[in-house]
C-alpha cells in the first residue's frame, strides 16, 4: 500500500489504515461493517465531545487509584482535551447504527485518544504498545458504561441548546401577543364561529404552551444525571479499580460542570433505558403542541382571500410551478413534517428499550440516532419558525374586526341579558335572513339599547367579557 498506508491488526487479523487516520483497525471494521443511515457519529458535535470528556475522566480516576502509569494517562487526558475542544471530529467515522452496542463507536474514540496520546508521547500512529486503545485508553471500562454515559451528557448538552431555542421562540410569540393585543377576532371551536378575543391572546397562548414544553425538557433532563460509568460489562465492575465508579464519577461531574451520580444499583443502571423512554415523550409532546400551533397558523392565514385571512406569513418564496403569485406557508408545513418525524422516531425509542434482553440493551445506538435526530431537527425547525415566519408575521386588522362584528357568533355575549332561548332565536333569524345582530336587536325588536350595545360590544368587553345578570 505504500507510505500512504499503516498496518493494523487484531485478533481478526490486518488491515490496512491510512497513514493520515487517527482511527485504526476496530473503527476501520466497524465502519464497514455498517453502511446503514450514511451519518457518522461525527454529526453530532455534542456526542464526541462527551466521550473525551468520559475517556478523561476514566483516564485521571485511573491515575490516581495507581493502575494506569501517570504518563499515559496525562497523555491521554491531553488527547481527550483535543476532542472536548471540537478537534477530530472528522475522525470519528461510524455509522451511528451499529450492531453491538456502539462497540465500534467506543472503539472508534480509543483508537484517536490513543493515537494523539502517541504522538504526544513523540511515537508514530499505530504504535500501541506505548499506548494501547483497549489496555490503556478504555482500561477498567467496558462500552456497556461508557457508550451510555457519553450519550447522557450528550444529551444534556444537546438538550440545552434545544431548550435556548424553545425559549427564544416563546419570547417571540409573546413579543407577537403585546405588538396584537388590540386585534379583535373571532375565535373558534370545531372550526366554526365561537365568541370573539384578541388576536394577541391567540399568540399569548402559543407561548405560554412553549413554555411548559421548556419546563417538561428541564425536569426530565435531571434523569440523565444518573450514569452507570464504572459498571464495567453488565454491572459487577469486573475490570475495575476498587473506588473507580464513585471516583471517575466525581471527575466527570468536575470536569463538565454538570452533577453526575453513580446508579444505586450498576447491574439495573447498566441494561435500564427508561430515561431515554421518558424523554423521547416529552419530545414527541412538543411535537404535537407545535403541530397544532402550525396548523393554527396555516389556518388563520389562508386563502388569503378566499380563506381566513387574518394574518399575513413572511412571503419566502414562489408556491407553485404553475399558479402564478401563489405563495405558500411552507415554514410551518416543514415544522409540520418535522414534527411528525420526531413522533415516529418515538416509536422507535420505545420498540428500542423494550427490547433490552437480559444486563444489556444492545438496541441503544438506534435510541441514540433516534433522540440525537429528533432534538437536532426539531431545533432547527423551531429556530426556522421563528426567524422565518413568527417574527414578520402582520395582522389583517381591519378585516378581522369586520369578521366578528358582522358574524353571529356574537350572540353568546348576549345571553346573559336576553337569555339562551331568545339569543338562538335571533341568530337563526340572523342565518336565515342575512340580516345582522345589531339590526335585530337594536332597531328591530328594540331590545336594547345602543349606548348599551355599543358598552357590550367594545373591544375591551369582547375580549375580556364581564359577567352581567
Amino acid at each position: 500500500m505504500g507510505n500512504n498506508y499503516r498496518t493494523e491488526k487484531d485478533f481478526l487479523g490486518e488491515k490496512q489504515i491510512p497513514q493520515d487516520a487517527y482511527y485504526g483497525v476496530q473503527t476501520l471494521r466497524g465502519k464497514e461493517n455498517f453502511h446503514i443511515t450514511g451519518i457518522p457519529m461525527s454529526a453530532e458535535p455534542f456526542f464526541v465531545m462527551a466521550f473525551g470528556y468520559v475517556k478523561k475522566a476514566a483516564a485521571l480516576a485511573n491515575r490516581d487509584l495507581g493502575v494506569l502509569d501517570a504518563t499515559i494517562a496525562n497523555a491521554i487526558a491531553g488527547a481527550c482535551d483535543r476532542l472536548i475542544a471540537g478537534d477530530m471530529r472528522d475522525h470519528f467515522v461510524t455509522d451511528f447504527i451499529q450492531g453491538g452496542a456502539g462497540t465500534s463507536t467506543n472503539m472508534n474514540a480509543n483508537e484517536v485518544i490513543a493515537n494523539l496520546a502517541l504522538e504526544q508521547l513523540g511515537h508514530q500512529k499505530g504504535e500501541y504498545q506505548y499506548v494501547n486503545p483497549n489496555d490503556h485508553v478504555n482500561f477498567g471500562q467496558s462500552t456497556n458504561d461508557v457508550y451510555p454515559t457519553a450519550f447522557r451528557l450528550a444529551l444534556i448538552l444537546r438538550l440545552s441548546s434545544y431548550m435556548d431555542a424553545l425559549g427564544k421562540l416563546q419570547t417571540a410569540f409573546f413579543a407577537k401577543a403585546r405588538e396584537f393585543e388590540k386585534v379583535l377576532k373571532m375565535g373558534r371551536t370545531h372550526l366554526q364561529d365561537a365568541v370573539p378575543m384578541s388576536l394577541g391572546q391567540e399568540f399569548h397562548g402559543w407561548g405560554t404552551t412553549i413554555g411548559e414544553e421548556v419546563e417538561r425538557i428541564a425536569e426530565v433532563r435531571r434523569f440523565l444525571h444518573e450514569i452507570n460509568l464504572g459498571a464495567t460489562a453488565i454491572g459487577t465492575t469486573v475490570t475495575a479499580a476498587p473506588g473507580y465508579p464513585e471516583l471517575a464519577t466525581k471527575y466527570l461531574s468536575e470536569l463538565t460542570g454538570c452533577t453526575f451520580i453513580l446508579g444505586g444499583d450498576l447491574i439495573e443502571a447498566t441494561s435500564d433505558t427508561g430515561a431515554y423512554v421518558l424523554l423521547s415523550g416529552v419530545l414527541k409532546r412538543t411535537s404535537t403542541k407545535l403541530t397544532k400551533i402550525c396548523n393554527d397558523i396555516r389556518l388563520l392565514s389562508s386563502g388569503p382571500r378566499c380563506g381566513f385571512n387574518e394574518i399575513n406569513l413572511p412571503q419566502m418564496q414562489p408556491g407553485s410551478s404553475i399558479m402564478p403569485g401563489k405563495v405558500n406557508p411552507v415554514i410551518p408545513e416543514v415544522v409540520n413534517q418535522t414534527s411528525f418525524l420526531v413522533i415516529g422516531l418515538d416509536l422507535t425509542v420505545t420498540l428500542a428499550a423494550s427490547a433490552g434482553q437480559l444486563q444489556l440493551n444492545v438496541m441503544e445506538p438506534v435510541i441514540t440516532f433516534a433522540l440525537f435526530t429528533s432534538i437536532s431537527t426539531m431545533e432547527n425547525a423551531v429556530n426556522s419558525l421563528r426567524v422565518n415566519c413568527i417574527q414578520g408575521i402582520t395582522a389583517n386588522v381591519e378585516h378581522s374586526r369586520d369578521v366578528v362584528l358582522n358574524s353571529l357568533g356574537i350572540i353568546t355575549v348576549l345571553k346573559p341579558s336576553l337569555g339562551y332561548k331568545q339569543c338562538a332565536e335571533i341568530a337563526r333569524e340572523g342565518h336565515e335572513t342575512g340580516k345582522s345582530l345589531h339590526d335585530i336587536v337594536v332597531k328591530e325588536r328594540k331590545l336594547m339599547s345602543q349606548e348599551h350595545w355599543d358598552t357590550v360590544f367594545s373591544f375591551e368587553n369582547l375580549i375580556s367579557p364581564k359577567f352581567e345578570q
